[in-house]
């Protein structure tokens, strides 16, 4: 299976949970009179959406390249992040507000019940948060590493709903607001999150300097090649789920230009062949004189 089909599969799977916890939370938020649960489902319908959009960019970002993108089109991969990250701010602050606005209303207390199914919501929101986190190292995707946080914020927003309604439970009248305090804690932890998921993605737009294990292992597999004499710059940019790479090889001066296309030639082949992560790649043959100057 591609690295693009194992991510789409994984984004479906992100759907159909973020689905049925918005109704769980939702009709069990409501029915429990609790506000924090009822943010839960909020967030949780959110990230229906994002996941929505990270299925889109992903299906776009494994088209192949053409005439207009001879790159590929792996760069919408962080414009949706930037999306994602727009939901995750949303949603925070509609959470925040009508926060703010249950601790200033007096309510009834939460129904003991919502703990047990919020017990239940946690485990099961870290469990798709670690299977959607992994998926996401596996390809390489950033969108897909933010909607993996969809789901552990999501766990946090539950943790935090969980305190606030075994507070109120607990010491009983005066802490009915509890678990709105809860839900104002855990929309300042999403919007934490928003920064830790949009700086990465900032940073591949940017072609940000961050790959120098890769720049290693890329100059070691040049040095096996037959005929490389070593390699000077090498410069990498990530596009979706791969590595764009040009790479500056020396080989001996009085060798010739068909000769040196060859060597172009093998060497890339190898790259290729061992670093499945790379896209595109640039061989740049420089000369090297027999003193060892190039």
């Amino acid at each position: 299976m591609t690295k693009e089909r194992k991510a789409i599969k994984t984004i479906y799977f992100s759907i159909i949970a973020s689905i049925a916890l918005a109704l769980i939370k939702g009709v069990a938020g409501v029915l429990g009179n609790s506000f924090a649960m009822v943010a839960d489902a909020i967030e949780s319908t959110t990230d229906v959406f994002s996941s929505i959009l990270v299925l889109l960019g992903l299906k776009y970002a494994s088209r192949p390249a053409d005439k207009n993108h001879p790159y590929g089109h792996g760069r919408i991969e962080p414009l949706i992040t930037f999306l994602v990250v727009g939901f995750l701010i949303l949603s925070a602050a509609v959470i925040a507000y009508q926060s703010i606005q249950n601790i200033r209303t007096p309510h009834e207390m939460p129904a003991p019940w919502t703990l047990w199914v919020l017990g239940a919501i946690i485990v099961w929101k870290e469990f798709s948060f670690q299977i959607v986190v992994r998926k996401s190292k596996e390809t390489n995707s950033t969108s897909l590493k933010a909607d993996a946080w969809h789901h552990r914020s999501d766990a946090i927003t539950s943790v935090a709903a969980f305190i606030g309604i075994a507070i109120a439970l607990i010491f009983g009248k005066g802490y009915e607001t509890a678990d709105d305090w809860a839900a104002l804690f855990a929309s300042g932890f999403i919007l934490y999150n928003c920064y830790l998921i949009f700086r990465p993605a900032l940073g591949e737009i940017m072609d940000e300097n961050v790959h120098d294990d890769l720049v290693k292992e890329i100059r070691r597999i040049a040095m096996t090649v037959r005929g490389v004499a070593g390699t000077e710059k090498c410069y990498i940019r990530k596009s979706g789920m791969k590595y764009m790479v040009d790479l500056h090889a020396t080989v001996d001066a009085n060798i010739t230009v068909k000769e040196g296309h060859h060597i172009s030639h093998q060497l890339k082949d190898a790259l290729t062949k061992e670093l499945h992560q790379l896209g595109y790649v640039i061989i740049h043959i420089e000369p090297h004189d027999l003193d060892g100057h190039s």
